[in-house]
């Protein structure tokens, strides 16, 4: 399956470390409402057959919005859910090796921090790239935050879709302009928000102001 870049318009990454009063499910359901283009479920703590049961259900919702469904890492979960992605970082394995598993018709994201890493990940097959962290971010306290002069020469070196990562908020999209990339994935940006759709469609704007400024 190709990956098309409108897909990287407005990423949704989850976590459950913002649901409150809302379950994952119904998060996910209001980032759709709101205008997500894309979807990608992380779950690093739920034992397997219960991250099964919530990816089946989240990916007939992102079905029913016709908006893909992305597995982080979990190559196994990805094929059982019938997932139309994974995506996978640089310790995970290899876009080549995650290929032979899912076959041709699942894309393929991988996370990128360098010209060389991008070029290495497009020659083993990945259909989109993730590049940060752009901003720096409480979900990964530890991640480099890139220089946007290697966000630009990331995206002027391949030809898939390129999506930016980290400490994204309304406040700083535009601060992507002229890098080249194709949108933004967001963590709690868009979970944390107090009304999910709404905050969504103001992403959306701005997301979709970046990439045509």
């Amino acid at each position: 399956m190709k990956c098309d870049k409108k897909t990287m318009l407005l990423y949704a990454v989850t976590d459950r470390a913002w649901t409150g009063e809302l379950s994952l499910y119904r998060q996910v359901e209001a980032a759709l409402k709101g205008g997500v283009t894309c979807v990608q479920l992380r779950e690093k703590e739920l034992e397997e057959e219960a991250f099964l049961e919530e990816a089946r259900e989240i990916a007939s919702l992102c079905k029913s919005y016709h908006v893909p469904f992305f597995i982080n890492d979990n190559v196994d979960i990805a094929i059982r859910c019938g997932a139309d992605g994974i995506h996978v970082g640089q310790e995970d394995m290899m876009a080549d090796e995650v290929r032979k598993l899912v076959g041709p018709d699942r894309m393929i994201g991988v996370s990128v921090h360098s010209v060389e890493e991008a070029l290495t990940a497009v020659k083993n097959g990945a259909d989109c790239l993730g590049v940060g962290a752009v901003f720096s971010t409480s979900t990964k306290p530890d991640a480099s935050v890139l220089p946007m002069d290697t966000i630009r020469a990331i995206c002027e070196a391949v030809e898939i879709p390129v999506v930016a990562i980290g400490g994204i908020n309304r406040e700083n999209i535009g601060k992507l302009s002229g890098t080249g990339v194709d949108g933004v994935a967001l963590v709690s940006a868009i979970f944390g928000a107090e009304d999910i759709e709404a905050e969504c469609r103001t992403l959306r704007s701005l997301s979709e102001e970046m990439v045509n400024a």
